[in-house]
């Protein structure tokens, strides 16, 4: 097995940088200066720069003359046009995953899956939760479309970061995905292509509308 090329410096300040996206350590309102980046995530600044320049460029950042380089506001056109995108990578890659896809692999997300819905009220919410962003990533892997996944982990990273931080605030909605997980992932074990798309592109409407009503409730969800 030829073993992966070590990491560069400006790929693991990007990695740490999108986990404190996450995790919510940084919001909208803070200027981002290399030099604190620099000190925190204990990289030299060119590797902060480089990681910062890709995050603008992929629009999960944006830059201001006045007040520098910021965590970019995330608005209903921005979802409406993310999503859009989504059901069209999304649910092609649900199609040609059950058309042609090594559907064994999804073998530990039905156990998975299966586990948590027997015990609705006791599930840990983060790890499901993270579980079917897991699950979303496999689907488009087994595709086996080298240009979706290409195209893939950019957008979602953009709506994921201003999300993230309240994952583990709305047990309901990560309950009724975790069931339309289940119900897509037998699907593609079945080889229903179609219904594999129609069935991921449902999943990605209700997300969309879940996220807008986040969006227009933000006090409720404290983003």
């Amino acid at each position: 097995m030829i073993p992966k090329p070590a990491k560069r410096d400006s790929e693991l300040a990007y990695e740490k940088l999108v986990e404190l996206l996450l995790n919510g350590s940084i919001t909208e309102d803070q200027p981002l200066s290399e030099r604190n980046l620099s000190e925190l995530l204990g990289f030299g600044r060119t590797p902060i720069r480089e990681a910062v320049r890709d995050l603008v460029r992929e629009g999960v950042l944006e830059s201001h003359p006045m007040r520098g380089t910021v965590l970019r506001p995330l608005t209903i056109e921005d979802l409406q046009d993310l999503y859009e995108l989504r059901y069209a990578i999304e649910g092609m890659a649900a199609y040609l995953a059950a058309q042609r896809g090594d559907i064994e692999q999804l073998q530990p997300f039905a156990a998975a899956f299966d586990k948590a819905l027997s015990q609705p009220d006791g599930f840990d919410v983060l790890h499901v939760h993270d579980i079917g962003v897991d699950f979303h990533k496999e689907v488009i892997r087994l595709s086996g479309n080298r240009r979706l996944v290409e195209m893939y982990s950019p957008f979602r990273l953009r709506f994921r970061i201003p999300f993230g931080i309240i994952r583990n605030r709305t047990p309901e909605r990560v309950r009724d995905a975790l069931q339309e997980h289940q119900t897509l992932l037998q699907a593609i074990m079945r080889r229903d292509a179609e219904h594999a798309r129609q069935l991921m592109c449902e999943h990605l409407r209700k997300g969309l509308d879940f996220r807008i009503e986040m969006l227009l409730n933000r006090d409720r969800y404290k983003i």
